[in-house]
């Protein structure tokens, strides 16, 4: 699998924003990825040392119209981070100001 089939998009939010001063860093990624493809991915791309990778998987809203019920997609998160040493992501940090 391709590193950018694996790494979906990155999570921008205000929690996410306040976990990047500690070199934590949040992605939607293949729901069947595993933790060492997410690794091995984010080092690819991004040229940084993972230190552990923790993912989540978040079952999607059920949403009803009328009489019937479906539910959203669901997403698989990754929480990346990084080693002492290494270098933080450039595109992240832009926003973390």
């Amino acid at each position: 699998m391709d590193p950018r089939d694996i790494i979906l998009k990155p999570v921008l939010t205000e929690k996410s924003y306040d976990d990047i001063n500690d070199k934590k860093y949040t992605f939607v990624v293949n729901p069947k990825a595993s933790k060492t493809q997410i690794k091995n991915a984010v080092q690819e791309i991004f040229g940084v040392k993972v230190k552990k990778v923790n993912t989540l998987r978040q079952i999607g809203k059920l949403k009803r119209q009328g009489y019937h019920i479906g539910r959203r997609t669901g997403v698989k998160k990754a929480f990346v981070t990084l080693t002492k040493e290494s270098k933080s992501i450039e595109f992240f940090d832009s926003l973390a100001q």
